[in-house]
């Protein structure tokens, strides 16, 4: 039961989170972020709040991406938010089928849909209407017919037909689920035979808090509590049922407060895995 009910309070709290986001952005009322949400600068506690004033394209930028690559997106689709870019590992082929798991305004489907071009498909999947709404916005503005973002829950029912999708991307948004395994074993539901899985993620060197009756839910939003170890990370993909599983790319994200949690490291990895 206390699973249970942490798992409907950390799904509120990320909503509001990210509704709160999309909603600055929309409004213009500056580039800073929530105290809690997946960015650099943006963890409570922790190293990065350097780059905690700088510009979503400044920020997105810090984790990876191209400047010239967002210079060939929406611009009302960078948000600053996430801890990598997986399109770039992704290594996708024109005429694929590829899925953004929480895709929040865009900036990764609109990537992916100028490789996979007019014979591709690209789907973004997100659980917070106020980001929907927005990417939908962009994608309208931006003239893009060959993409769509649908409302889902990755740890119920992804809204993307069973074994339909070549590629499944995501980015910082697994460690923010209380079950990872659950999530990876819906993600192997909608792939092909040799689909592939690339994520950008948070892991920690450090043991997950288990759920409790007491939980901060603002460092679970943050990517901070929900973090498991690289190795548990790892463990979760193949108990779903994958193969060939992979990091590759990783870097300290950001170092924890030794009054708080013993200077626990944050790690942001790139992982891959074939169904």
């Amino acid at each position: 039961m206390v699973k249970n009910k942490h798992e409907q309070e950390i799904k509120r709290t990320i909503r509001k989170t990210y509704s709160k986001i999309a909603l600055q952005h929309d409004n213009n009322t500056g580039s800073s972020h929530p105290s809690s949400c997946c960015a650099p600068g943006c963890c409570s506690g922790g190293t990065g709040g350097e780059i905690n004033s700088s510009s979503p394209t400044q920020t997105s930028v810090v984790v990876g991406y191209d400047k010239s690559e967002l210079e060939s997106v929406p611009q009302a689709s960078i948000l600053g938010v996430g801890c990598g870019a997986p399109v770039k590992f992704a290594d996708l082929q024109s005429g694929e089928t590829v899925v953004d798991l929480g895709s929040g305004a865009g900036i990764d489907v609109f990537l992916s849909s100028k490789q996979v071009g007019d014979r591709g498909r690209v789907i973004g999947v997100d659980m917070t209407d106020e980001m929907l709404e927005r990417a939908r916005r962009n994608a309208k503005e931006g003239g893009y017919t060959n993409v769509e973002f649908r409302k889902g829950d990755i740890e119920e029912i992804i809204p993307v037909d069973q074994n339909s999708v070549d590629v499944v991307i995501s980015n910082c948004v697994i460690n923010l689920t209380t079950d990872k395994v659950k999530a990876f074993k819906e993600i192997r539901s909608i792939l092909k035979n040799g689909g592939r899985l690339v994520i950008s993620d948070l892991v920690s060197d450090g043991k997950t808090p288990p759920l409790k009756e007491s939980i901060d839910l603002e460092r679970w939003s943050s990517c901070i509590d929900g973090a498991l170890t690289k190795e548990d990370y790892i463990a979760s993909i193949r108990k779903a049922g994958f193969r060939n599983v992979s990091v590759l790319e990783e870097h300290t994200y950001l170092e924890e407060d030794v009054a708080e949690t013993g200077g626990r490291k944050i790690i942001s990895v790139v992982v891959k895995a074939v169904k």
